[in-house]
């Protein structure tokens, strides 16, 4: 399952980074020109780290620049923190788990306004997976990371949804996301 999941993930970021052909302009980016954005963002645990955490956000600064008319190279950074929650009925509660992503990739407008994008990158934790409020510090890891995702954008708003898959150090984990964001152009 865990193989599936990247395989998936591996293959939406793909299939994103290879459409652009369309005669679609883009409505956020123009060719040759550089933008900077800024959002906030919803995530929705999946795999494992749903064990651990129910919910989380994120802030999530992104650099474009317009490859063509249609077509963006995307740099994104932030935080993402997930909550941490109760461990069954214990009182005893998971600490929050942060990450830092950092990625390149690629938006590409399919028709007026919408787009495809595709991000790989890297994931620093913040703090060890799994660890207990008033527990031990775990090591913290780098996760590769692949992004595939969905959105509208038009000169000033950028509204995505994208699914972020996590692997590395025999874990693989993953989040849906929800990013609202302000841009303008450079």
């Amino acid at each position: 399952m865990k193989k599936m999941t990247t395989l998936v993930a591996a293959a939406f970021t793909a299939a994103a980074l290879f459409i652009g052909t369309t005669t679609a302009s883009a409505q956020s980016t123009p060719r040759g020109k550089w933008r900077f954005g800024i959002g906030v963002e919803g995530l929705l645990p999946t795999g494992n780290l749903k064990d651990i955490s129910s919910f989380g956000l994120g802030v999530s600064p992104r650099l474009q620049y317009g490859l063509a008319d249609n077509l963006a190279l995307t740099i994104t950074s932030g935080y993402n923190g997930y909550f941490g929650k109760e461990i069954g009925n214990t009182g005893v509660d998971y600490k929050s788990y942060g990450l830092v992503p950092a990625k390149v990739g690629i938006k590409a407008f399919i028709s007026q306004n919408v787009y495809l994008s595709g991000e790989l990158g890297a994931a620093f934790e913040t703090s060890g997976f799994g660890e207990v409020k008033g527990g031990p510090d775990y090591d913290t890891n780098t996760k590769f990371l692949a992004s595939p995702g969905i959105g509208w954008a038009n000169q000033s708003w950028d509204v995505g949804v994208r699914y972020e898959n996590y692997t590395g150090q025999s874990n693989n984990f993953g989040t849906v996301g929800l990013r609202i964001a302000y841009g303008f152009g450079l």
